[in-house]
């Protein structure tokens, strides 16, 4: 049986880490050729050992004591520090790892440099795969390291059609090496089975409930939905919006707030684990990001059945619901096109409602875990 490590060392709560996860229940799921191998960089994976375990899947402690929770987080120089670390610490332990274990593949997340280097001191068979996980930003430095270091990876899988466009026309790697993978997103089983799970949170049948999911960052920008909130309000006057997240802006946001004397229509969940109950519940999903690659909550809402009011930021949305068939798109950080697209999309008929979430959730079916499985086969046959 050939051997697969999963390389994804993450400071923070992203939603890589289930891609990671999924991609490897659904690779011991399926297959009876391929053996996943989690390998636990700094102790990140700690909290999911037992539920892996659960299912024969073997974890690596790349190094005999777990440092990820000292690791600082928080702003830009703090996790370039963080990311330094890890690569000093795991440098020689991952070389020698492969070296010893002789992997068949090594799919890699997060902190690629590592493993991109190690690719160029190891003469074995391993064959590297380089899983681009969210929007990259191409600065020097990745171009440089991707595009001269990268000769040895097999193949990079990219999660939107847009990623594998950006990196033809930037040129870095070889076309034959790019291939769509879509993230394992959808588990119909279990999701199911969270839907009904009760929330301590019971819409108002007489409000008409916004959800809104993602870590509180710039990047999810609920800065615009709470700016013009006041405006939406002479659009739909019983709108309540629900913001399920945690992140560094919080504090920003609940000032923003109470500035705007919004405390009794805008709400803070902070994060939920569970966030199916209140997507099946909500009139409308509204993702406001000013970039995702793909957005998983846009699947998560589609398959809750929820209507979906997008940005059409780059790369995801507009891929997912296909220029407005599976929902409506507004100009990607225009409160003005917000206010319009929310206009429009709340003057929908029953009709038009029933067609958008149709085309959503039958879109979903390309990111379960089999799909993902199934195409992830081809990639490594």
């Amino acid at each position: 049986m050939k051997k697969i490590f999963y390389w994804s060392p993450y400071l923070t709560n992203v939603a890589t880490i289930e891609a990671v996860i999924n991609s490897i229940k659904s690779v011991k799921k399926y297959s009876k050729n391929f053996n996943p191998i989690l390998i636990n960089v700094c102790g990140e994976f700690d909290n999911y050992k037992n539920d892996l375990l659960k299912l024969d899947i073997e974890i690596i402690d790349l190094v005999f004591f777990s440092y990820h929770k000292f690791l600082p987080t928080k702003g830009f120089l703090q996790s370039r520090l963080s990311f330094l670390i890890i690569f000093i610490v795991s440098f020689i332990p991952l070389f020698l790892l492969i070296r010893a274990r002789k992997p068949d593949y090594l799919i890699f997340h997060l902190i690629t440099s590592l493993p991109i280097l190690v690719s160029n001191l190891i003469k074995k068979k391993t064959k590297f795969i380089l899983r681009i996980s969210g929007l990259p930003k191409y600065n020097l430095f990745r171009k440089f390291l991707w595009k001269n270091l990268g000769k040895k990876i097999y193949k990079v899988t990219c999660p939107t059609n847009g990623t594998i466009n950006d990196l033809r026309l930037l040129k870095i790697f070889n076309d034959d090496k790019i291939i769509l993978l879509r993230d394992p997103i959808i588990n119909i089983k279990e999701l199911l089975k969270m839907k009904n799970t009760k929330n301590y949170l019971n819409f108002d049948d007489k409000d008409f409930s916004i959800v809104a999911i993602g870590r509180l960052t710039k990047q999810k920008n609920f800065k615009l939905l709470i700016q013009c909130f006041d405006q939406i309000l002479n659009l739909k006057k019983n709108s309540k919006l629900f913001i399920i997240g945690e992140g560094e802006q919080r504090d920003f946001l609940q000032k923003l707030i109470e500035k705007k004397k919004l405390s009794q229509k805008i709400f803070l969940l902070g994060f939920q684990k569970n966030v199916f109950n209140y997507l099946k519940n909500a009139n409308l999903f509204i993702l406001s990001s000013l970039w995702e690659d793909p957005g998983w909550v846009l699947m998560e809402a589609a398959m809750c059945n929820t209507l979906i009011l997008s940005s059409n930021c780059r790369n995801g949305p507009k891929e997912f619901l296909e220029d407005n068939r599976g929902g409506v798109l507004f100009e990607n950080n225009s409160i003005q096109d917000f206010l319009s697209k929310f206009k429009q999309i709340t003057e929908l008929n029953q009709k038009q409602i029933k067609e958008k979430k149709f085309f959503s959730k039958k879109k979903t079916k390309l990111f379960t875990n089999f799909n993902h499985y199934k195409k992830l086969n081809l990639i490594l046959k």
